[in-house]
């Protein structure tokens, strides 16, 4: 019964979203000279990603609880050998990188769907609608950035409660109410280029397997050699990767953004190349996901 449901649930899913599409094109049509445009399918297929999220409530867990759990057990195993920039314990130091974490968990859950769909003829749908390939692109893409950035959000705002319960020690995060929208904007940046690297990946793929092993490959690889995990430092080839790496600027960026210490931040990358690499790295992202979803190719025909 629970399995007849949950693909109950996801037919469902799929024909309400179809016929949301279907219905917003119409509207914006008018008639059959005019096109949608770009960005009433982007809203639509963003609306999707949400209400699928919240309909999966697994999914919630998945992405905030194995972060919550890195950093609590991390912190506490290397807490006491571990001093970083103005000496701040490790759990103050990892607390940006498992926001970045959550950012690129999400964005992993939100891309996968893309096999889903394909797979149950969804994607097949929306390919042969009279709209811009950007508009699918974007429409997955914004859809999984607002779902990072809430539960990125959530992180930072509860994270540090659990010092109550005795899982992490007092500490000062860095978020404040003068920094929350520069914090929010930030994240959202990051949260829209991991989002765009995800769908890129999975949009040759044909199976889930597929993605979780370049998951383990290459995007968990990503994340710890950002800066996310331990300092860059100097230690020769690692130093260079670390330095290539796009996310590096985006962990480095919200270091700076929710630092209230100078020196914490004074051996980072400045503010301004990391705001640079970070729109670059997304624009280039988007630019890719949307050329390979203009290609024509056979397994987007099954």
């Amino acid at each position: 019964m629970t399995a007849h449901s949950s693909k109950t649930d996801v037919l469902v899913a799929n024909s309400g979203a179809a016929v949301g599409v279907r219905e917003g094109l119409m509207a914006g049509m008018g008639n059959r000279s005019v096109s949608p445009g770009l960005w009433l399918p982007v809203v639509t297929l963003a609306q999707r990603e949400l209400t699928r999220f919240f309909r999966q409530r697994t999914r919630i867990v998945g992405a905030l609880g194995q972060p919550i759990i890195f950093w609590v057990l991390f912190g506490a195993g290397l807490n006491g050998s571990f001093r970083g920039p103005g000496e701040m314990s490790y759990q103050e130091y990892f607390f940006p990188g498992i926001a970045i974490m959550i950012l690129m968990f999400t964005a992993i859950f939100s891309t996968i769907s893309i096999i889903e769909d394909r797979r149950e003829g969804f994607l097949q749908g929306v390919l042969v609608a009279p709209i811009p390939r950007a508009s699918l692109v974007l429409g997955k893409v914004v859809g999984g950035t607002i779902l990072a950035v809430f539960q990125a959000m959530v992180f930072l705002i509860v994270g540090p409660a659990l010092a109550w319960v005795g899982l992490s020690p007092p500490m000062h995060t860095g978020l404040t109410w003068q920094n929350a929208v520069a914090v929010i904007g930030f994240l959202g940046l990051v949260g829209f280029s991991l989002t765009a690297l995800g769908y890129l990946i999975a949009w040759p793929m044909d199976s889930t397997h597929g993605f979780h092993a370049i998951m383990s490959v290459f995007l968990m690889p990503m994340w710890l050699l950002s800066g996310s995990f331990f300092p860059p430092g100097e230690s020769g080839w690692l130093t260079w990767v670390i330095r290539l790496n796009p996310l590096t600027y985006g962990v480095a960026g919200l270091r700076r953004i929710m630092s209230a210490d100078p020196q914490t931040v004074e051996t980072l990358p400045s503010w301004q190349i990391c705001l640079t690499v970070t729109i670059l790295a997304a624009a280039g992202y988007v630019a890719v996901a949307i050329w390979m979803t203009g290609r024509r190719s056979v397994h987007n025909a099954r």
